[in-house]
């Protein structure tokens, strides 16, 4: 039988499905009475406890029951329809347009692409970690199109096959891989990669997390320029023992950012720049400064970042239960029931800010404040 976990949290319980892996906020009781479903108790003495502790008719009582049974346990629970892989293998290209080395901690990526787009999914965000064409490699991903699916192949073994409306898994996919590559860890060793800045100070870390055009690199920028390190930008690993992991990928800044970055990083003004047509921007990337790989960070906090030029600066407390409505669709979290279990727990005792601000330098002080007195 496959899982289910419930986890207490503010006035919620969050709920994960093996089966469906849905995560579900909802009120503890209903949590309760899901669980209790899923656990196949008999439901005459669900439906009794109703009727007795909260005074529910017996007609209604059993109504809720079959209701929560249809539309939350049966949805979450039912065997996932078995659908035949299209990851047949195809014959590897003999060429080429793109063949790329890349140094990531002590290993070397041989990275080949045939296409223009492809190099574009995989080159801009670690350009700064190229190396000579001439060295030893330790790992080869090659890139290629079917004429319906980008296909990843490592170490010449097929990893995956996606379609342009999947794009962004191929992305996560590469870049997971290469996490567990250079710090030697399978996936399952890993509690989820978060669509986060991280921050650090000493050995410690704040997540900064934001929509798109929210401010989190062109703050995360800012503040690597005043003494803190860049632990990771847009993908921050966290393994089973809770621990935020370096990844070197440049720091993304859009065009309306470089007039506030400009002073602290002139070698922007003649960045390569990037046009990502599907996402509908324009980027250029700054190196992080960190390139410490062997530190493992706590964290610290989470922080909603907005930049909005009509507030000074205000920073006040929000509820982990908004803040996990707001992580878990945009986060990879690991489907390992353990794992689920860790992530779960770590996330329920993290304090969560949300910070809306137009003055850098009220911002860039507070921040400091947080990593060394707290709020």
């Amino acid at each position: 039988m496959s899982l289910m976990i419930v986890k207490k949290m503010d006035k919620k319980s969050a709920v994960w499905f093996e089966r469906s892996n849905q995560y579900l906020m909802l009120d503890p009781f209903v949590a309760s009475a899901v669980e209790r479903i899923y656990n196949q108790e008999n439901n005459e003495d669900l439906a009794l406890e109703l009727m007795n502790k909260h005074h529910v008719p017996r007609e209604k009582a059993m109504d809720f029951i079959s209701d929560l049974k249809e539309k939350l346990v049966f949805p979450n629970t039912a065997p996932k329809r078995v659908v035949q892989s299209d990851l047949k293998k195809h014959e590897i290209p003999d060429k080429f347009a793109f063949t790329t080395y890349y140094q990531i901690h002590s290993k070397v990526f041989k990275v080949e692409c045939t296409t223009e787009f492809e190099y574009s999914l995989t080159h801009p965000k670690i350009a700064h970690l190229e190396v000579s064409n001439e060295c030893d490699f330790d790992h080869t991903a090659t890139i290629f199109s079917n004429g319906k699916t980008t296909l990843l192949y490592l170490e010449n073994e097929l990893t995956g096959s996606w379609s342009r409306e999947e794009i962004h898994y191929f992305e996560g996919k590469f870049l997971m891989k290469i996490i567990e590559y250079i710090y030697e860890k399978p996936e399952d060793n890993w509690m989820g990669v978060f669509h986060a800045s991280a921050l650090s100070y000493k050995k410690d870390t704040i997540l900064f997390l934001g929509g798109s055009g929210s401010g989190k690199s062109t703050s995360l920028a800012l503040l690597q320029a005043h003494g803190f390190h860049c632990v990771a930008d847009d993908f921050v690993p966290i393994d089973n023992d809770q621990l935020v992991h370096s990844f070197p990928a440049g720091i993304s800044i859009k065009e309306n950012s470089l007039e506030t970055l400009l002073p602290y990083y002139p070698t922007l003004r003649s960045a390569a720049e990037y046009h990502y047509e599907r996402l509908n921007k324009t980027v250029r990337y700054i190196p992080p400064k960190n390139t410490d790989y062997n530190t493992r960070y706590q964290c610290k906090a989470l922080i909603f970042i907005k930049y909005d030029k009509h507030i000074d600066f205000e920073i006040k407390p929000i509820s982990n239960m908004d803040a996990f409505e707001y992580l878990v669709p945009d986060s990879w979290i690991s489907q390992n029931a353990n794992n689920v279990a860790v992530f779960l727990e770590w996330f329920s005792l993290l304090p969560c800010y949300q910070l809306n601000y137009s003055n850098n330098e009220k911002m860039i002080a507070k921040v400091g404040r947080l990593f060394k007195n707290g709020l």
